[in-house]
């Protein structure tokens, strides 16, 4: 049997969050979408709150990951300890608050879902992402895992997706905000994509008003960063499951304005 999984890019602020709301259930529908994995580190331009967190779950998630940002806002610490649906990089320290991966279950079938970080140019205090996922894999079945890889290098999330290529259902690539078009079923049937991109304003600087990334540039102080008003999009991708393998058979980016 088929499952369709749906990932979405990194929610930024108010903009991204709202728009989440309004889109994400259509698209569901639209889709046949089984299950949902959003990136929520942005949805506070950094970090994220207990109450962003609860609205990307009523908006429609199954599960929220996290990255480099996982701890800037500090009243998010205990309820990453509360709560089962939302995953910190599974390579933080294991003093950081949280959990890194987590089973689920979807009418008797069980879904891994694991969150990475990278250590190139983003983040060498973390424990290797290739060991630590390798462990991880050695533990409790599941008919399918699926992998958000929150890293800023290409060559590392390419590099990560040959290494783990026909041992989990699909990776995905987190943290750039750009979507890449190199969506493909590897060799081995793992589904793959670079990066997903981002859920937030379209005339913007990965979800910053133009002008305020522009001074940073420039040398000046850009103040704190603010999301623009306007258009704004949901980007992802839908990875499709065979159950009798756990792997998946295709890739589609989605791109909703």
């Amino acid at each position: 049997m088929l499952y369709h999984v749906l990932a979405v890019g990194d929610v930024v602020s108010e903009p991204g969050l709202a728009h989440l709301e309004k889109t994400l259930r259509p698209l569901k529908k639209l889709k046949n979408i089984a299950f949902t994995v959003v990136n929520g580190e942005n949805a506070a331009a950094v970090g994220l709150t207990p109450e962003q967190a609860e609205r990307i779950y009523d908006a429609g998630a199954d599960v929220i990951t996290l990255g480099n940002h996982s701890f800037d806002k500090p009243q998010i610490v205990d309820f990453l300890d509360e709560h089962s649906y939302i995953l910190r990089p599974a390579n933080y320290t294991r003093r950081a608050p949280g959990r890194g991966w987590g089973i689920y279950d979807l009418n008797g079938i069980r879904i891994r879902v694991v969150n990475l970080i990278g250590r190139c140019n983003l983040n060498w205090g973390a424990d290797n992402p290739f060991t630590v996922v390798d462990q991880l894999l050695t533990g409790e079945k599941t008919d399918f895992t699926l992998i958000d890889f929150h890293a800023q290098a290409t060559s590392e999330k390419l590099a990560m997706g040959y290494f783990l290529d026909g041992r989990v259902s699909a990776l995905w690539g987190t943290h750039t905000h750009v979507p890449t078009a190199d969506e493909r079923v590897y060799p081995n049937g793992t589904g793959y994509i670079t990066d997903l991109g981002m859920t937030g304003a379209v005339e913007s600087v990965l979800g910053v008003k133009p002008e305020q990334s522009v001074e940073m540039f420039l040398g000046g102080l850009p103040g704190r960063f603010r999301a623009p008003e306007g258009p704004v999009k949901l980007q992802g991708a839908v990875f499709t499951l065979d159950s009798a393998t756990g792997l998946c058979v295709g890739v589609e980016r989605v791109d909703i304005r």
